[in-house]
């Protein structure tokens, strides 16, 4: 586990690298000088902050018995936070172009490949973030795992194309989005709080229909991200249906006739029945 993980998802780095935010109570200085200690330190802050957190820490006693902190083993699992998420929000928020060195599924690199960085994405199907980016050699689209990329480096870019490539992007992104209405049967209504965390992950919005007592939700995806819109569907089960997206309708469609063809009397051996 990224012992940083917690400083980014509670937003706390923000206000740590603002002059004078400053975790005050004792047991907070004495964890954030243990944590400062760990060489994961090195990736979560720039040199400049590090200094200062270390300086401001001197007098702090560090955490007793922090070296017999272990965890259980488990499977591996991907982190949020990834060191790379720095410089590359800093590259995008410059409008600046880059160098970067990735490697494919083969274990083929491509070295110092020339692009514009256009949007960091956290892929909820793979736990994993993405670099949305125009690469600039073959004038494509690109979409690449933090964790396959090797380096990169920033380099001055005209604002003029800059503007233009984030336009030129975003119609693409737009053209790959798909809607889907889904309704929620009736008699789960009460469950409409657990229905909307199911979707919470994709940009929707909802209607109600006073005179049906019914609620609407319609989602908002790239095409990619059908398939985990029908895992969530097919989760919650009967509380819902899809009533607009041909594509999701007859995915569900061959799904249930699948199960019922799995599970019809015929398929059942006598002795089991």
């Amino acid at each position: 586990m990224n012992l940083f993980e917690k400083i980014f998802n509670y937003q706390v780095m923000s206000r740590l690298e603002d002059a004078g935010a400053f975790a005050v109570t004792q047991h907070e200085r004495i964890w954030l000088k243990t944590m400062l200690a760990h060489p994961a330190a090195e990736a979560a802050f720039t040199p400049e902050t590090l200094q200062k957190l270390r300086s401001l820490t001197r007098d702090t006693p560090l955490l007793e018995h922090a070296g017999s902190l272990i965890e259980k083993a488990k499977s591996a699992e991907k982190q949020v936070y990834h060191p790379l998420l720095r410089p590359l929000r800093r590259l995008i928020m410059n409008r600046e172009s880059l160098r970067v060195t990735y490697r494919i599924k083969d274990g083929s690199i491509f070295d110092r490949q020339p692009g514009f960085p256009f949007r960091l994405e956290y892929s909820m199907i793979k736990r994993e973030w993405y670099l949305l980016w125009h690469h600039l050699g073959r004038r494509a689209f690109m979409s690449t795992p933090l964790g396959n990329i090797l380096s990169v480096t920033g380099q001055p870019f005209p604002a003029a194309k800059a503007e233009a490539l984030r336009a030129s992007i975003s119609s693409i992104l737009e053209r790959r989005k798909e809607t889907a209405d889904i309704e929620v049967v009736r008699e789960y209504n009460p469950e409409l709080s657990r229905i909307l965390y199911a979707f919470s992950c994709f940009e929707k919005e909802v209607s109600y229909a006073a005179d049906t007592d019914t609620y609407r939700i319609t989602l908002t995806f790239l095409g990619d991200e059908s398939d985990y819109v029908l895992s969530k569907i097919r989760f919650l089960g009967k509380r819902v249906r899809v009533i607009r997206s041909d594509k999701l309708r007859r995915r569900m469609l061959e799904s249930a006739t699948k199960a019922l063809g799995r599970y019809s009397e015929a398929s059942i051996p006598a002795c089991d029945r």
